[in-house]
């Protein structure tokens, strides 16, 4: 019995080793991206993201935890407004603040996630305008890039983020559309 439990405890460490060796070998950087077209204008998109207060209406993490609470601070759109949050599981405890606002074609965040795992990202929204008049079309690109410390490449090794992540991106973005096509 203790050879078993020997021979348990060797793949396991083995295991682990192997682990950690793959994730060291992962970039130092993430980049999770996701993109969709608008029939709509990229001024009439741009204050759903410029306007963090706006963000309820679409934001995929809005629908993880109604009941999240948030804080909102400086101006209520724009360069200094920023939004904390702190909810379930599912959504964690963070803070956002837009750094760079240029309507209606860029809004950069810097993302600080608190729990359940401390982070410092940047994720920015690109609207690039096709067409014009009433065949105006606009894509919206939904970006997410930070710095992937030893403990965020074992997770990645083990989870796909960039599904995980990328499908939330997805889901706002459709909701995004969703209501920017209908107003």
């Amino acid at each position: 019995m203790l050879k078993v439990i020997s021979i348990i405890a060797v793949v396991l460490v083995l295991a682990v080793i192997i682990l950690i060796v793959v994730a060291m070998q992962k970039p130092d950087n993430f980049h999770i991206q996701r993109g969709i077209v608008i029939k709509a204008p990229a001024e009439k998109i741009f204050p759903h993201i410029n306007d963090l207060n706006a963000w309820r209406a679409w934001s995929p993490y809005e629908k993880k935890d109604p009941a999240m609470k948030r804080t909102m601070s400086g101006p209520p759109a724009g360069k200094g407004a920023a939004y904390a949050w702190d909810g379930n599981k599912n959504v964690g405890t963070g803070r956002m603040e837009i750094t760079e606002s240029a309507p209606p074609s860029k809004v950069v965040f810097k993302l600080d996630f608190i729990k359940p795992f401390e982070g410092h990202n940047v994720a920015t929204f690109v609207l690039t305008p096709r067409g014009s008049g009433a065949e105006a079309e606009t894509e919206v690109i939904w970006a997410l890039d930070g710095p992937a410390p030893l403990i965020t490449k074992v997770m990645s090794t083990v989870f796909d983020m960039d599904k995980m992540v990328g499908t939330d991106f997805g889901d706002g973005l459709a909701s995004l559309k969703a209501l920017a096509e209908k107003n």
